[in-house]
Parts: structure tokens; C-alpha cells; sequence
């Protein structure tokens, strides 16, 4: 037998997830059952009509009026003052003149929606999209912007939303988790791994990251080949030692998740290494999915893997376009050229998203799979400039912007909602997270008002006393 040193084993333990799991589960051959959800009032409360998600999230703020939100009055006015009684409070306090967009919109498919040459691929998948034209956020700061995004509060510390419905629905699969992130290669957001927190629930709930490329899961293996006889030892010993560590901390909820985990972690070692495998894909699905292109083949194999991961049980899978903020910046945050900015992040998505919901389309499955298409805040239709001057960039913009819904449950190829003639305020049918986030769990079966965790006295739950549902855009 391989002897262990002192480290490697304590390593091993602490370290690989998978060197913690318990060998009887390697061995159970799907006789386990999935995991239930823990809420009190258990969904779902009515018939849904999804039952998995893909949230593509973009990170640093996509420009509404060069995307989504078609302005036919901007040509006439570029070059101009806003016409505004109102001084804009920008994030970086500079208010330049009017700025058509760079990009030309163009109506789209059957329905005739208009979407910018921004996006040329998802505007030939048009008649799948339900447009809402009248986001509107708390603040302009990307960080709290993006905490309010994913869990319906500007502070850390709250449940994201796929926390909370793996916490409402529990999870599908025994072999994998129900909640998988996907982050952009080139950086996390702000903010990092907080976005995908479990919060105050249970912490079985926070999100799994998981990489499309390289290796998909750290320490899921152990760093050497082991010996069966050294393995199954290892894991006798630690299920050992974490059974009496459990019992002498009842309600120990942190050391509950980890022991969980490891016995997770078991199965995914056997699941992970064929999910990720995405050389079983074939050619044609790769160029569907632009992991032919250079330029896209980062975001094309995410969107490949997230599918690959719902058809095994994955309930949420979140994904995420742009990196940490900086100098160069990799994320939508066109403050200085949005030509460069957006043409770069754009070239990167705009095929894989399109393949994803045609994939979808063709497999049966978008017809109970929601997909989300959101960003944290817009951008202004004014440049980030002196007041005399058309700069080349834009500020931040919490009044108005975009995002789209695609998949079960939706009217597709309409738009809902209207910012004003430029395309700063929400003026018509103002949706913000809290509604947003209302509908998608109602679109899961889920009243939002009945998804609750009491934490501090206080019945929390992801719409916090808000929340009306878009009942317009349902089907």
C-alpha cells in the first residue's frame, strides 16, 4: 500500500472534494434519491410552466439604445442637449450631447422586432425573445447593481436567485448540483462569488462554479492516482471522523453542507468528467454553437456546456459575459469607445446565445426552460463628455434599460414596456427586479410571496415586500 504523508493527507482531506466522499456512494448506482427542497411552504404552489433556467448575465452594463430599445429619434438629434428639465445624475457626473447609436436597428423575423446590428444572430432568432424595454435599477454602482440583479438587495449577504429555488425545489439530479455557475474565463464580476451565495440559507444552496474549458471543477480529484485499497481507506476514515465531528455539533448547518458535499462531490466525479466532455458534441453543434470562431469559442462552449448540464437534471444555470473591472476592460462597461466595447463583448455572445435557444428549439426542451437574458443597468443615450462635446462612450443609466425572457410560459416576439423618445427614463409599464425576479418564480410554480426563510427575526424571501407579476408577457 502507497503510504500518505501527513500533508498530502490533510491536503487531501481538506482540499479534494472528492478525497472526503464516501466510497458506498460511488457505489449506489442511482438508487439514491434526488434531493428534496427545504422551504416550509413547499412549491410548487401552482402548475408551472418552466422547470430549469439559464440565466446569461452581462457584466458592466449593456447599452439599451444600441441593442434592444430602437430610438428612431436619436439620428435626428445626435449632437444635441438633453431637452430635460431635469439635471441627469450620472455616475461619473458628465453629461454630453445626444449620441445616435452605432449600430443600425432593423426589424426582426415574423414579429418584426427591432434589434440593432449589434446583434445580428439573436435578431434572427427574434420571434423567440419577449423584449422588456423598461428595467429600471437602484443605483448605478456596479457592484450593489449586480447584487440587486442576482438577489433583489444592493447589499451582500442575500440569497441569489438560484439559491433560492434550489432551495424551493430542491434538485433534479443526484450526480450533479442544482445550481451551477459558468463564469466568464477572463474574471468573475464585481463582487465575485457573491453572486452566486447561498446567503442565509442552507449551505447546500450556493452555486457550483464550474469552467467549460480546462479543468471544470478544482480539487474534484485528487492531485495523484491512488491506489483503490489507499482511496477507499481514506474515505472510511474521513466519513469516520466527519460523523462524530457531526454529532458532537447538532444544527451545525456549515459542517451539514460539507459533509454533504463531499458525498456529492463522489457522484460528480463520475458525472462531470462526461458532461464536460464536449468533444461528444458534433461538429455541426459546435459551429452552431461559435466554438468554431475564435472569437466566440469561450462563450460558445459555456452556453454547450449549460445545456449538457440541464439535460442531466441541472434546475439553474448561470452564466456570465465580462470579467472584473479595469484597464483593458473585459466586460460591457462602454464608459470610453462603445464601438470597441461592444463589438468585442457582442462578438463574443451573439452566436452562441443564438445556437443555444435554436438548440433548444430543436430539442424539445425550450418549451419547459426559461432562458434570461439581463445586465445590471443601461447605458445613457447622452456620451460621457463635456456638455458641448459628442464623446464616444456612456455613463451608467439606472432609469431605463433592457433585458429579454425566451422560453416556456412567455408571449415570444413583443416587446413590453418603453423608456422615452432618447431612451433615458422608463416612461411606460416600469419593471424593476422586484417584478422581474416575481415572474420568473411564477414561471417556475413558485408564489413568490410563499418562497420565505425567517433569518433575524424577519420572514425574508428574494422579492423582499415587493413584486407584481408581468402578467402582459405570460402566455
Amino acid at each position: 500500500m502507497t503510504q500518505l504523508s501527513r500533508r498530502s493527507f490533510l491536503h487531501f482531506a481538506t482540499h479534494g472534494i472528492g478525497g472526503a466522499a464516501l466510497a458506498s456512494l460511488l457505489q449506489s448506482d442511482g438508487k439514491l434519491a434526488a434531493a428534496p427542497g427545504e422551504a416550509s411552504d413547499p412549491p410548487p404552489h401552482h402548475a408551472p410552466k418552466a422547470k430549469r433556467v439559464i440565466h446569461v448575465c452581462l457584466c458592466g452594463a449593456l447599452s439599451q439604445v444600441d441593442s434592444f430599445d430602437y430610438k428612431p429619434e436619436l439620428p435626428r438629434l445626435h449632437g444635441r442637449s438633453l431637452q430635460s428639465s431635469e439635471r441627469p445624475d450620472v455616475f461619473f457626473g458628465q453629461v454630453g450631447l445626444l449620441r445616435q447609436s452605432d449600430w443600425a436597428f432593423r426589424q426582426r423575423g415574423q414579429s418584426g422586432l427591432w434589434i440593432s446590428d449589434l446583434f445580428p444572430e439573436i435578431g434572427a432568432v427574434a420571434d423567440e425573445l419577449t423584449i422588456i424595454n423598461s428595467m429600471v435599477a437602484e443605483t448605478s454602482n456596479h457592484t450593489p447593481a449586480t447584487f440587486q440583479e442576482n438577489t433583489g438587495f444592493r447589499l451582500n449577504g442575500f440569497p441569489t436567485l438560484g439559491a433560492w429555488l434550489s432551495y424551493g425545489l430542491g434538485n433534479e439530479s443526484e450526480n450533479l448540483p442544482a445550481f451551477v455557475v459558468i463564469p466568464d474565463p477572463r474574471g468573475q464580476p464585481a463582487g465575485g462569488s457573491i453572486n452566486w451565495s447561498n446567503g442565509f440559507l442552507p449551505a447546500r444552496h450556493q452555486g457550483v462554479m464550474m469552467r467549460s474549458q480546462g479543468t471544470p471543477i478544482d480539487d474534484l480529484f485528487p492531485a495523484r492516482q491512488l491506489p483503490a485499497e489507499t482511496d477507499l481507506a481514506t474515505r472510511d476514515l474521513i466519513e469516520t471522523l466527519n460523523r462524530q465531528h457531526q454529532m458532537q455539533r447538532p444544527g451545525d448547518d456549515a459542517l451539514a453542507a460539507r459533509i454533504r458535499s463531499y458525498e456529492l462531490a463522489a457522484r460528480m466525479q463520475l458525472a462531470v468528467p462526461e458532461v464536460a466532455n464536449l468533444r461528444e458534441e458534433s461538429l455541426a453543434t459546435h459551429a452552431l454553437y461559435g466554438i468554431d470562431r475564435p472569437e466566440s469559442a469561450d462563450f460558445g462552449g459555456a452556453c454547450l456546456l449549460a445545456r449538457r448540464l440541464l439535460e442531466r437534471g441541472v434546475r439553474f444555470v448561470q452564466m456570465f459575459s465580462g470579467g472584473s473591472f479595469g484597464n483593458p476592460r473585459i466586460n460591457w462597461d462602454g464608459h470610453e469607445n462603445m464601438r470597441q466595447n461592444h463589438g468585442q463583448e457582442a462578438a463574443r455572445i451573439d452566436r452562441p446565445i443564438a445556437g443555444l435557444l435554436r438548440d433548444l428549439r430543436s430539442r424539445g426542451m425550450l418549451d419547459d426552460t426559461l432562458v434570461l437574458f439581463t445586465t445590471e443597468f443601461g447605458r445613457t443615450p447622452f456620451t460621457q463628455a463635456a456638455s458641448n462635446v459628442v464623446g464616444t462612450g456612456r455613463d451608467h443609466n439606472q432609469y431605463g434599460f433592457s433585458v429579454w425572457l425566451a422560453g416556456a410560459g412567455l408571449k415570444h416576439g413583443m416587446t413590453y414596456g418603453a423608456t422615452d423618445d432618447v431612451g433615458w427614463r422608463s416612461v411606460e409599464h416600469v419593471v424593476n427586479w422586484y417584478d422581474f425576479h416575481a415572474t420568473v418564480l411564477h414561471l417556475l410554480g413558485i408564489d413568490h410571496e410563499k418562497l420565505t426563510f425567517y433569518h433575524n427575526g424577519i420572514r425574508r424571501r428574494l422579492t423582499n415586500v415587493h413584486g407584481e407579476i408581468l402578467r402582459e408577457i405570460l402566455a
